[in-house]
């Protein structure tokens, strides 16, 4: 075993032992006494002695080390990214050593924005992400009292979301949670034979996946008749915003009562892990949010509704430049101001407190009970992924979670899937039109009149959710127009990939 490797293990052995001796009181005293700051400047001394790439990059940057004492030093050196950091050196130069086999894995991005990239791990990668993991199943699902059953729905293999899950929950069910796992991956035949011969022998189930899979998933089952109101089903969500509108839709087919303590998505990416979560309260404060578009653009400075989340500053330290999130945080290959390319924000914990009691709400009081005693005192991160998602169409930014809402409304939901692609086209004139073309549920058929009603719905909620479109489109060119599309197209829908619902 080479020396870095050595080093990985007993740094490993000593995470894990922490993991596993961890408990919310002694979580909450290492944020008393710790400084996520020092924190992170440490991170950077340690990443500059033993990263050769990130040496080089401070160089070609005009930046010397030496400079660097404070933190404020820390906050103006440049962000890293994958343009200029992770594709201009080779793999073993990004990590710890200089060595690639000093890690026991790699994981694969899903390449949703280009070429696949390859992000080299070692086990105790996964000790932050598990607690990440470990506040939803703990806060939200009492994982900790509750006989449960965690299926894997996301893909399996080289992409990071399965193999990354399924570790981490093995790491909580090895720590003493009665949780067991199954790993279907995004085959929805074998989900469901899982979850029929599985279930009953658990108190309640957790089903893990992309948010409109599983959507897929419970409204396929729910046309063959199969009855979710059986054992109580929780999610775990990632890898794009949905709107309130959607939490609530599928937590009523699948028969819970609360969505704040029967669903959670987490900010993830190949990149960094898991980086945060949501918590009862913040689906909390999101859900109000949602009914109160005047303080949510107050708060986000956008007309959509980005993921809210809960974070540990001393597992990923998020800033902001220019609008755009960076954020440091540790791993085989460690990252130092790291920009991912989303948009977004961080919010102080009172901060966030003090803004929502301005306008007259209280989310402790607000949080469902059975949570409150498992409220973390945690910061705020706000995230509305990609800004090349949106179509810009009369200088108006249409965001894929506006043109959502639309389609979740109750008087559809029982025709569509929620899926849609939303393009711009034009006439012979160059006149433009705003195209959403719309997945309709197992068995549904097209209809004009269901068209109409879609078109409508979109419309409506753009105009009030989007101060942009209410004021920048002519009115007579505010309705889509709406091509219903049958289930599974396999040029817009297809099945067992990430989907992507704009296209330029």
């Amino acid at each position: 075993m080479n020396l870095v490797r050595r080093e990985q293990s007993r740094r490993a052995r000593r995470a894990w032992q922490g993991f596993y001796e961890s408990s919310i009181a002694s979580l909450l005293e290492r944020h008393q006494f710790s400084s996520p700051e020092a924190n992170a400047l440490e991170l950077f001394q340690a990443v500059l002695r033993e990263v050769p790439a990130y040496g080089k990059f401070l160089s070609t940057q005009g930046i010397a080390a030496e400079s660097v004492r404070t933190f404020e030093d820390f906050a103006r050196l440049p962000s890293t990214t994958k343009e200029n950091y992770q594709r201009l050196h080779p793999l073993p130069q990004l990590c710890r050593g200089g060595e690639l086999d000093a890690c026991d894995m790699l994981a694969v991005s899903s390449g949703s924005s280009g070429t696949p990239t390859f992000w080299p791990r070692f086990v105790s990668d996964e000790v932050g992400s598990a607690m990440r993991f470990e506040q939803v199943l703990h806060d939200s699902f009492r994982a900790d009292e509750r006989r449960t059953l965690a299926v894997i729905c996301f893909a399996l293999g080289n992409w990071v979301g399965g193999m990354y899950t399924a570790a981490c929950c093995r790491e909580l069910a090895a720590k003493g949670y009665p949780l067991t796992l199954a790993t279907p991956g995004n085959q929805k035949a074998e989900i469901l034979r899982v979850l029929g011969s599985l279930r009953p022998h658990f108190d309640q189930v957790v089903l893990f996946g992309y948010p409109p899979f599983l959507k897929d998933v419970i409204d396929s089952a729910r046309a063959d008749g199969f009855d979710w109101t059986r054992c109580p089903t929780r999610l775990v969500l990632a890898g794009e915003v949905f709107s309130e509108e959607w939490r609530s839709l599928v937590c009523e087919r699948l028969g819970v009562p609360d969505p704040a303590l029967s669903s959670a998505s987490l900010y993830g990416t190949a990149d960094g892990g898991v980086l945060a979560n949501e918590s009862p309260l913040s689906v909390t404060i999101r859900r109000f949010l949602s009914e109160h578009p005047v303080p949510a653009r107050e708060l986000f400075g956008e007309a959509r509704l980005p993921t809210l989340c809960q974070y540990d500053p001393l597992h990923r330290y998020f800033e902001l430049d220019e609008s755009e999130l960076v954020f440091s945080g540790d791993g085989a290959v460690p990252l130092v101001r790291y920009k991912i390319l989303d948009r977004g924000g961080v919010v102080p914990f009172e901060r966030m407190l003090a803004f929502l009691h301005e306008h007259d709400f209280d989310p402790l009081e607000r949080c469902p009970a059975p949570a409150r005693e498992r409220v973390r005192r945690l910061p705020f991160v706000f995230v509305f992924g990609r800004a090349n998602f949106a179509l810009s169409f009369y200088g108006a930014n249409i965001y894929p979670e506006n043109v959502s809402v639309g389609l979740e409304q109750p008087e559809l939901a029982d025709a569509v899937t929620g899926k849609f692609v939303m393009q711009l086209s034009h006439d012979s004139d160059l006149n433009a039109s705003l195209d959403v073309s719309v997945e309709l549920l197992p068995g549904g058929s097209p209809s004009a009149e269901l068209a109409r009603d879609i078109s409508r719905s979109i419309q409506k909620h753009l105009e009030r959710l989007n101060s942009e479109f209410a004021h920048y489109v002519p009115a007579e060119h505010r309705s889509p127009r709406v091509r219903l599309l049958g289930h599974g197209d396999p040029e817009y829908f297809p099945v067992g990939v990430k989907h992507r619902y704009t296209r330029t």
